[in-house]
């Protein structure tokens, strides 16, 4: 099954008409992008859109040979026109197949929100699914067949790809597509990172995919380091990092704190912008988790757990420090390093940086900082990717 991207932006477009924002100013060349519509074999056209016949023919195609043409998602605005030739556009009702007289077969399948999303059998039984802007699928079942391709929403809605990695619909070698982009993530280097860490990626207008054909998907990393300054958007980032994945483990080191009202509306801020099928766990034992087979990890984070370690052989006790407490913390540190080294599970571990501040005016001070700083250090040399956020923005030190 051949399948062409006519577009692979929302149905506004790339960069949007009269937007002055950042992202929509470098939306240039292959940056540009028209909305989001689907070429199948020649024969099928999912989401009519302005212009698909020039679209269709840049990328050396016809729309002559269409014989169905579905619509995903309300348009607005003016009604589109049909260009000569084309049937009139329709939408198959949720939980319905249409079987093309070409061999190919659709069925509708439900979503949380107007549209709806066509999984699509070609006839060498290859199988896509698409799905509208703004929306992931309602009501899904495990049934055990995996899609080879699936187009969505990735960035606007990863829960969409967690709801298909949950039940089988999407595994380690579905190409997964992203469309429907729109100027949230900058083109380029951002966009390609933040797809990556979902398993995603995005390919200009007009390119021309073989579903089932294998391609060389991202490999989501299984180690990595977010680092960053005090509300530097690290924790946000390690948190978009797992978005599109189930069964995600969240592990809190900072405790509860009680009678700290300031901490718990942190700690409630962190809770609301976790997808609900996260877990949590608080804790400050992580070589049992990592050891331990299981769901990814979220670790929030080193910096918490060097406190707790600290305290728990009396570091900030100078005497205690030099007799018997430097060496204790170091195997502590050794321990988890090598945890890290040797864990089967994905994890993704949040630290602060605080090296690049002022010097503490303590001797404990002095003492956290360089400890932190050795730790930050040992558990990035165990990471496939380590990141260091500053003002929001993620800058890769390995990837």
């Amino acid at each position: 099954m051949e399948l062409t991207l006519l577009g692979t932006g929302t149905p506004e477009g790339l960069p949007r008409p009269d937007c002055p924002c950042a992202a929509c100013a470098t939306s240039l060349g292959e940056n540009a992008r028209a909305a989001t519509a689907l070429l199948v074999d020649g024969t099928l056209l999912l989401d009519l859109t302005p212009g698909a016949a020039f679209a269709a023919a840049r990328a050396g195609h016809s729309l002559g040979g269409v014989r169905q043409v579905l619509l995903s998602h309300p348009h607005d605005g003016p009604a589109v026109e049909v260009p000569a030739g084309l049937p009139q556009p329709g939408r198959v009702p949720d939980g319905r197949e249409l079987a093309l007289l070409t061999g190919h077969r659709v069925r509708a399948v439900p979503m949380d929100a107007p549209g709806t999303g066509y999984a699509v059998t070609g006839p060498d039984g290859q199988r896509l699914l698409y799905l509208p802007p703004g929306a992931a699928p309602a009501g899904l079942e495990t049934n055990g067949d995996t899609y080879a391709m699936v187009l969505a929403d990735v960035v606007g809605r990863p829960d969409g790809l967690t709801k298909l990695r949950a039940v089988g619909a999407v595994g380690p070698t579905t190409d997964v597509i992203a469309v429907h982009l729109d100027h949230d993530v900058p083109p380029g280097p951002e966009l390609r990172r933040r797809l990556a860490a979902a398993g995603a990626r995005a390919v200009p207008d007009g390119t021309t995919l073989d579903v089932g054909v294998y391609e060389d998907v991202p490999d989501v990393p299984r180690r990595t380091l977010v680092l960053g300054g005090a509300r530097s958007g690290k924790s946000v980032e390690a948190e978009r990092r797992l978005e599109a994945f189930p069964d995600v483990l969240y592990v809190a080191t900072g405790g509860s704190r009680n009678g700290d009202t300031e901490w718990a509306s942190r700690v409630s801020a962190h809770r609301e912008r976790r997808p609900g099928s996260w877990r949590t766990t608080e804790t400050c034992d992580l070589v049992p988790l990592l050891a331990e087979s299981g769901p990814p990890l979220l670790i929030d984070c080193l910096s918490l757990w060097l406190t707790d370690t600290m305290d728990s052989v009396n570091a900030w006790d100078d005497a205690e420090w030099a007799g018997g407490g430097e060496r204790a913390l170091r195997a502590r540190v050794e321990e988890l390093t090598a945890a890290v080294r040797n864990t089967r599970r994905t994890v993704v571990a949040v630290s602060n940086e605080v090296g690049s501040g002022i010097v503490p005016a303590t001797a404990s001070g002095r003492r956290y900082r360089d400890e932190l700083g050795r730790l930050n250090a040992g558990f990035a040399a165990e990471c496939e990717h380590v990141l260091l956020v500053v003002a929001g923005q993620a800058l890769p030190l390995r990837a």
